[in-house]
């Protein structure tokens, strides 16, 4: 038997046949279209499992589940996406409309974050524990909570919205409306801005730094920037690195101190720097957490599963 899991984003729904082993055999990609009417999107969804099944050569008859990542506050125990911010979702019935244009009985749906979660627990960096974090630093910061061997929502299916803690009060406006959001200074997007500000402040002290050549030779500043730059020496790139992993690691102190998960896997395009951002992070935290060095510790590793996460969690939600 195989399973689905479907990856809804606002660009792509992608979709991924995985085996009992969970692994990927076969991927499917198609536009979201997120403005238009949601049934249209479902349709395309229900089109992608098709797609995908035949292109795999399997049948209908052989696919044991199906699951949907799904932006926003996903009811999993209904089925139902009550609300998603970038898609028109409003206490939309995703689960049984798929079920009727793709007829397998058991589909489940998830927030996505919380769907790359547990398939980061079941099959990558925290596989083998009970209770585990999932951040993703990416536009924002994701969060994705395991206890116990379940995904932990709230009693709403709102909760694991672990970007919105508040690490700094009165600080860095953050794009739900709080000030000092940890995804307002751990997220991709505050780094672009802590680079692009830190570039300001050098040019108007007449200083030069090496990420205002970088930016201009790729057309832009992006996450990478200060960290190439600080490769090459440049103290004004050092500087935005050492905040910001000053930051990442207040969050990540702050999740150790309240869950004490076993493992905490650190996901998106940032996370690519490996070794590069977690040997500075280690020490802080060590540092800085509850109990250090008298209970053991929360160990803190770069997710596996890159992109593919969501669909494998998606494929065994309910396992």
């Amino acid at each position: 038997m195989y399973r689905i899991g479907i990856d809804l984003g606002g660009t792509n729904i992608a979709c991924g046949l995985v085996s009992d082993e969970m692994k990927i055999i076969e991927k499917v990609s198609v536009p979201t279209g997120a403005g238009r009417d949601p049934a249209l999107i479902v349709d395309d969804m229900a089109a992608a499992c098709r797609a995908l099944i035949e292109k795999a050569g399997v049948g209908i008859g052989e696919i044991a589940a199906v699951g949907i990542a799904s932006p926003g506050i996903a009811n999993h125990d209904d089925g139902v996406v009550e609300y998603a911010n970038n898609l028109p979702f409003r206490r939309f019935p995703i689960a049984s409309m798929l079920r009727e244009r793709f007829p397998v009985d058991n589909i489940r749906v998830e927030n996505d974050a919380n769907a790359a979660a547990w398939g980061e627990a079941v099959a990558g960096a925290a596989k083998g524990t009970s209770s585990s974090v999932m951040i993703t630093l990416g536009t924002g910061v994701g969060g994705g909570i395991i206890v116990d061997g379940k995904v932990q929502s709230g009693f709403n299916y709102a909760g694991g919205e672990l970007g919105h803690i508040v690490i700094c009060a009165g600080g860095r406006k953050c794009s739900c409306g709080r000030r000092g959001c940890w995804e307002a200074y751990s997220s991709a997007t505050a780094l672009i801005a802590m680079t692009e500000e830190k570039i300001a402040d050098c040019e108007a002290r007449g200083e030069k730094t090496v990420m205002k050549e970088l930016a201009e030779k790729k057309g832009k500043v992006s996450a990478r920037t200060a960290y190439d730059a600080m490769r090459l020496g440049d103290p004004a790139a050092i500087e935005v690195v050492d905040e910001y992993v000053f930051y990442l690691a207040c969050g990540l102190t702050n999740i150790v101190n309240i869950f004490q998960p076993e493992v905490i896997s650190i996901g998106g395009g940032i996370s690519n720097e490996k070794d590069t951002l977690l040997k500075p992070l280690l020490p802080i935290i060590r540092k800085e957490q509850y109990g250090g060095g008298l209970v053991p510790e929360t160990e803190i590793r770069i997710a596996e599963l890159g992109n593919d996460a969501g669909i494998i969690g998606a494929a065994f939600l309910g396992l």
